[in-house]
This record gives C-alpha cells, structure tokens and sequence, in this order.
C-alpha cells in the first residue's frame, strides 16, 4: 500500500515505463472483460505480480497522464479514418478510370467506323466553319474530274451541266448564309450523276459530293431516256396520222384515246375531241364485242367485218392487239378482195363449201394414186396453184413438185422415202406421221385408208402451238424477271390461300428468308411473320379476308400499314380472275413524310394569318381615336376660332388635314377588310342612283383631277336609273378605282366612267389611258397590299382593288380588268340587278367633264 500511494503522489515519468509483455495481456484482458478472480486463477505467480504493479501504477494515474493517453488515441484514431478514406477514394478513382478508359475505346470505335463509311463510297466533303472562312475539303476529289484539284470542286460551271450549276451555287449560297438545307442531283460534263447535298451540322455549313451508281443512276439514264421516247412518240404520232388506214387506240375500258385523221374521216368526225366526246365508232357494237373478249383472253383480234365509211358501206379487215393499257387497231378496207372471193364461193358445191370450211388441209386421192378433190386449206398450206390441182394430178407429181419448191422435209434417200409414204394405199389401218418443213412449219399428217380405195390427207399445221407453247415459257421467265425489277413488293395468292407467286421485293420489305417462301406458305404463316415488323392487327385482318374469303364476296382492298421503325406501305389486294388475290406492298415513306411536313406547315400559316388579322384588327381601332382627336383639332385651328392663323400655319393646317384624312381612308379600308375577313360586315340595300352615285364619287377627286391637267367622263344612258345596293359602298367601290385611275394617268390624259344595265346586271366601267399593266402584276392586282408605282410617283399600301372586289363580291357580282402596257387599264364591275327598274340598252353621248366643269 506504501508503494501504491508513492506511485499515486509520484511523477509521471517515474511510473509510466512498463515492459511490454505486461501491457498487452492487461490490456486483453481489461478489453475481454474477465473478473480479476478469474485471472488470478489462471495466471502464474510472476504474471501476479506483475499485474499487481499494474494495478498500482493505473490508481497513481494522474490529470497529465490522462491527456497524454487521450491525445494518443485521437491520433490512431484520425490516421485509421484518414486510411479509410484514402482507401475509398482510391476506389472511386479506379472505377472513373475505367469509365474514361471505355468511353476513349468507344470514342476511337465511332472515329474507326466514321472513317470507313467515309472510304465506302466515292464522295467528297467540304465544309465552313463560319461564313467567311476557308473551306475544308475531305474525300476523293477525284469524283469531279480525274487528277483535278479539290479546290475545284466549288468551280461547279467547270465540270457540271450549266443549269445544274446554277441550281447548286444559289442552294450553296443560302446554306451558308441563312443555313437551308438541300439536296440535287447534278449532271457533270462526262454525263455522269453527282448527289449535292447541303446541310448544317454543329455551326458548320457542310457540302457532300457524292458519286451516283448502282440504280438510282440507272433511274436518272432511264428517265433521260422516256423523254427521248416521248419525243419519238411524237413524231410517231405525226407520222400515224398520214397513213391511209384508220388506226385507233383504246384504254382498258374499250374507250378511245387516239385516231388518226383516216380514222377520223371515216366516222365523219371534225377532230379527236369530237370523236371521244360523242363516241363515235368505227365497227358495230357486236364487232367490238367480240374484240373486247378476244383482247381479255390475250388472243389478237382479226376479222373481216361490214362497216358504214364515210357514209358508205365497206368491208374491213381488221386487227386489233392488246397492248398493255389497253389496245391498237387497224382497219384495212377489202371490199373489192371481198366483192371477188364472193362471186368465186357461189360456184362451189355443197360438199366443197363444207370442207373448205375445214383449218385441216385435205387432199382425196383414189385407187389409181390421183387427186380427185383437194379444200382450199390444202392449197393455201402447199402454194400450189388451181390449174395444177384441177388438172388431176397423181400423188407421186404432187410430192415430187413440193420437193423441187423444197416444201418436204429434207431427206437423204428422197424415192426411198416416197416409196414408204405410198405404202398407205396398201394399209388398213390408219397411219399418222409428223413433218417437219424446211421453213420451220411443223404439220400432223393422218393418212386414212379409204374403203373404196385411195387414201384421205389430213395435214394439221401445229406450228402456233408450239410457237404459243414457246412464248408461254418464254412470257412465264419475262413475267418473273420484270416482277423482280419492281420495287413494289408483289405476292399472289391462289384461291386455297397459299403462295403462287413472289418478287424479290417483298421478300426484302418483310424479311422472308427463301426457306420460308420454297414450299409455298399459307397466307396464315405469311401474316405471322409479317407481324414481326408491324404488329397492327386492323389491316392483316382485312388483307386475309380479301385472300381467303368466299370467292363471290371477295372485293379490291386498299390499307396503310406503318411500323414502327417510322416506314408507311400501301398496301393493294385486288381479286384476280381465277380466283387468286394479288397483294402488292408500296413504299410511302417519303410521300407520307412529306404529307406530314406540309399539314404542320399548313396549320403554322393559318395560325400566322389569325394573328395577323387580329393585329391589323386591334391596331387599326387603336390609332383610329387619336387620328380623329387630329383632325378635330386641326378643323378648330383651319376654322380659326381659337386665333387667326397666318398664310404659312394655314397651309401647314391644311396639309395635316390632307394627310389626317388620307390616312383616316387607309384605317377605315384596313378595317373594312378585317371586318369581311370576320364576316361582320353587313351591306344596307338601298335605291342608289347610278349617275349620281357616279359624280358622288367623282367629287372627291376634283382637287387631284384639277392638280393633274385631267378630264374625266361620264358615260351614262339617260334613262339609266337606279338598282338595290349598298350606295355608301358602291361610292367606295368608284372613288377607289377612280383615285387609281388618277394616280396612273398622265397629264392631259382622259378617264372614263361608263355604266349599262344589261339583262339582270348593272356595269359599271373605269377606263384610263396611263402605263396599263405587265401580265406579272396583272396576276396579283387584287391581292391585299400589292402596291406598285409602275415609274409614275403614285403610292400607295395596296388595299384599294382588294376593296373593291371585296365589296363587290359582297353584293354577288364580279370584277374583271383588261390591261397591256402602253395601252390603259379598264377595270368592270358587274353587279346583279334583281329588280328590273328603268331598263335600257340605249346609250347616249358622253359627257365630257373638265375638272372645273366637274363642280
């Protein structure tokens, strides 16, 4: 206890050195919380003795010790949180490494990628950063022209088609002045196509150069070649109407669309125009019947029909071929062929009539081997003449003269061959054989015993069918190559609703994979995966029940589908006659884009005009009060009651009223059109007196009429009188043509105002002989706030003739101008004149008015 309180009263650096293998277990075990009981058990003596000194040094521990201890603490305690935190920030720095090390690998993928869709393609780039800076060329400047500069890609005249490079110098220089966007197709020197493209990217005006190929240029030679073909088309047509034979052109309704002038003067028709609108035909309604029926099967219709020609009766061969919008025709006139061949069929018996009515070439030959009776579809096939088939020939001369026209086939053993064809006098059975002809007819021959002896030819010409096989094969391979070429996707269906037919095109535009289409799929499994790519349920129910349903409710079906990757097809299901569908898939893409830009745009300008009239509206009633205060006030100093007033102010008075009241008439016009626009502005009938309504007007233009040295007309019959309207208006109506019939005349020139009542309708007319006007302002005359001086010092904001034909619309009527240059302007204005008053249609003499007579 002694050495304890030494230690308790002692300093600090006296007790505050222990071995260290004491501190750590007492620390331990301070820490673990174990009794000292227990410890003292479990520990050995020393160890005892040790703690014990422990314990004494803690209870002499003092206030300086404490704080030492503290401070000691503190310090691990802010390196262990300040190692936390260092290690926490490396973390994070790690993880924004490899986000910046990922993004720089992308980043260096997109300049990879960008670089090679640069080098895909020939093109050349050329862009500004700013308007007045250099230009940057990037690309193969070889597309403008081999071993030519890049610089001279701007020269466009140097190597592209004049007008083309005009058209991309004005598009350049609005891109990069207002930063406009567009896109051309160029045609350079070497006939080449060159896609110009210009837009603005990031602040940079860019210019792309770019090669045509593939088929688009193919498009743009194909179009230069169907001007070409219409231009020939022409000149074709030109050369048609000389021929002698009528020939026609019909569409696919059987109706006409061109004829030549025989044509013409057959059907006794003045023109063309004629012809159509009175539908005057050629052949009789059974002859284009049968025509109509002979074109749907694809056969050429040729006859020989009766026909009236130019009021007279004739025979005509002929021969109409369907094209593919409809039909060609010519009609050949046969009557004297017709008049012989006639009298030549009376001569021939019965049983000749019936057999030439044969297309079989029969030839009878008796026991004796000679001809005995030849129709006439045998001598058309041989070309042998009738003195030789009436002279009774034997079937050995008939064979050896087609032999010496080489009209047999060829043989190398000919008697050989003929003394095997003769075997069939000495058969019982019927025997048939094929011929092959040099002139590459093919021909059926039956050789048929007779049973009196003697042998019957039949000799078939089979060579249209196969001809007609051939162009069956040869039109199946075309019909499926031009189907390919189309970029509209076409599939036909057959009536079970399976797959027939497909081009190329509508493989590509769904994705079907050729694994798909080989077995020819249901119409079921096609819809499935065209699904795929636009999910919309309404047009795939409709296009398979236009492909599936009953064959006598099956009608055409139009539909847009768009999906979702922003395309739009039409889509055309359209029954064919044995019974498939046929669906073609329309690319309107572009057309449905631009549909869109021009709704939008439509809805910005009418919204652009509602605030317009809204504004001219409200600032017209606004300045209308004050510019009334002006004139009151201007009216009390011209008056002088408020002071006499010297020459000059009384000048000044008088020009402020001038100018007060011109610009009152501008506002009231200005407020007249916004109230028309609004549809408040309401016309008073009235009885209005035409010839005093006429020099009403003219009243208030005799100061300007005297200022300019002009005379002025009033052309009226007496007995004129008067019609219902709105006389304040028809006032407005002749003071604002007249005030521009003044504004565009010169001095000493005269103006005339005539008015007539004719029928139901009162004219009103303003003629002047000033500058007249170019057909370009003609056009535009009437539109609000088209103003032009036309050289003379006339102005003006353009709103008197919209007032005029405004007011007189508003009364029913019309307005018309006749004008040329150098020639005056007449403006006529016609109104309806329901109550019929004082007519007359006589006229007397003009009065002339000087302007001081005019008072």
């Amino acid at each position: 206890m002694a050495g304890l309180g030494e230690h308790q009263n002692g300093s600090c650096g006296e007790a505050g050195i222990l071995p260290g293998f004491v501190r750590v277990p007492l620390s331990l075990t301070l820490l673990s919380g174990t009794s000292q009981a227990a410890f003292a058990a479990d520990t050995p003596a020393h160890l005892m003795e040790q703690a014990s000194d422990i314990l004494a040094y803690l209870y002499g521990f003092n206030l300086h010790s404490a704080a030492a201890f503290g401070l000691f603490m503190g310090l691990m305690s802010l390196t262990t949180i300040t190692s936390l935190l260092l290690m926490q920030e490396r973390r994070r720095s790690a993880r924004v490494e490899r986000a910046l090390r990922r993004e720089l690998a992308a980043l260096r993928g997109s300049d990879d990628l960008a670089t090679l869709l640069m080098g895909s393609e020939r093109q050349l780039l050329v862009s500004w950063q700013g308007r007045n800076s250099e230009p940057r060329f990037q690309g193969d400047p070889s597309i403008i022209g081999g071993g030519a500069p890049a610089q001279r890609a701007l020269a466009f005249g140097t190597w592209m088609q004049p007008s083309d490079a005009a058209a991309a110098e004005a598009s350049l220089e609005q891109l990069k002045q207002r930063g406009e966007a567009f896109r051309q197709v160029a045609r350079t020197l070497s006939n080449h196509f060159i896609d110009v493209e210009g837009r603005t990217i990031g602040g940079r005006a860019i210019l792309r150069l770019r090669d045509v190929t593939g088929d688009r240029a193919d498009l743009l030679k194909t179009r230069a070649d169907l001007a070409n073909a219409r231009s020939d088309l022409r000149s074709m047509t030109m050369l048609l109407d000389d021929v002698a034979y009528p020939l026609w052109i019909r569409d696919a309704d059987d109706r006409l669309l061109w004829a030549n002038q025989a044509y013409l003067r057959a059907v006794e028709a003045p023109n063309l125009d004629d012809a159509i609108a009175r539908s005057l035909e050629l052949l009789s309604e059974r002859a284009r019947e049968d025509a109509l029926r002979q074109r749907k099967s694809g056969a050429v219709y040729t006859a020989r029909v009766t026909a009236v020609v130019a009021g007279q009766r004739a025979v005509l061969d002929v021969i109409e071929r369907p094209t593919a919008g409809g039909s060609a025709g010519i009609a050949v006139d046969v009557s004297e062929l017709e008049a012989v061949r006639t009298d030549l069929q009376r001569q021939m018996d019965a049983h000749v009539r019936t057999l030439d009515q044969l297309p079989t070439a029969v030839a009878i030959f008796d026991g004796s081997q000679t001809l005995i009776f030849s129709n006439a579809a045998y001598q058309r096939l041989w070309g042998l003449d009738a003195a030789f088939l009436s002279s009774r020939p034997t079937d050995s001369e008939v064979l050896d003269r087609l032999r010496a026209a080489r009209k047999l086939p060829e043989q190398a053993d000919f008697r050989a061959w003929k003394a095997d064809f003769l075997n069939g006098y000495h058969s019982v059975e019927q025997l048939e054989t094929w011929w092959h002809l040099p002139d590459r007819r093919t021909l059926r021959v039956v050789i048929n015993p007779n049973p009196q002896g003697g042998v019957t030819y039949l000799f078939d010409d089979v060579s249209e069918r196969f001809e007609l096989a051939s162009q069956v094969n040869s039109l199946t391979q075309v019909q499926g190559e031009t189907l390919n070429t189309l970029k509209e996707g076409v599939a036909v269906f057959g009536s079970d609703g399976r797959l027939k037919l497909h081009n190329r095109a509508f493989a590509e535009m769904w994705n079907l994979t050729s694994d798909m289409l080989t077995p020819n799929p249901h119409v079921e499994t096609i819809i499935k995966a065209c699904r795929l790519l636009a999910p919309q349920e309404e047009p795939w129910t409709d296009i398979r029940g236009a492909v599936v349903g009953l064959a006598d409710m099956r009608m055409g079906l139009s539909c847009r589908i768009e999906r979702p990757d922003g395309s739009a097809l039409d889509c055309t299901a359209q029954p064919l006659p044995d019974g498939a569908t046929l669906l073609s898939f329309t690319d309107v893409t572009a057309s449905v884009n631009v549909e869109r830009a021009l709704t939008e745009r439509n809805e910005a300008l009418e919204r652009a005009s509602r605030l317009r009239d809204e504004f001219v509206h409200h600032v017209s009633y606004e300045l209308r009060s004050p510019l009334t205060n002006i004139i009151g006030f201007t009216q009390l100093l011209g008056d002088e009651t408020v002071g006499a007033l010297n020459p000059r102010q009384r000048d000044y008075a008088d020009h402020i009223m001038r100018s007060s009241a011109a610009l009152l008439a501008i506002l009231n016009d200005i407020l007249d059109l916004a109230s028309i626009d609004t549809g408040s502005l309401e016309l008073t009938p009235e009885i209005v007196d035409i010839r005093s309504t006429i020099e009403a007007a003219m009243r208030g233009l005799e100061d300007r009429l005297a200022e300019s040295s002009l005379h002025l007309v009033i052309d009226t019959p007496g007995d004129i009188g008067t019609f219902v309207a709105d006389g304040k208006r028809v006032r407005q109506i002749l003071f604002n043509l007249l005030s521009n019939a003044v504004g565009f005349s010169s001095p000493g020139q005269t103006i005339t105002v005539s008015a007539r009542k004719r029928g139901g309708e009162v004219i009103f007319e303003v003629k002047d002989q000033g500058r007249g006007i170019p057909p370009e302002i003609k056009a535009r005359i009437f539109e609000r706030f088209e103003s032009h001086t036309l050289g003379t010092r006339h102005r003006g904001v353009g709103l008197g003739l919209s007032i005029v034909r405004s007011f007189v619309e508003l009364h029913g009527g019309r307005i018309d101008l006749t004008s040329a240059p150098g020639q005056g302007t007449t403006v006529t204005c016609i109104f309806p004149n329901d109550r019929q008053e004082s007519p007359s249609d006589g006229r007397s003499g003009p009065s002339a008015l000087t302007p001081m007579a005019a008072e």
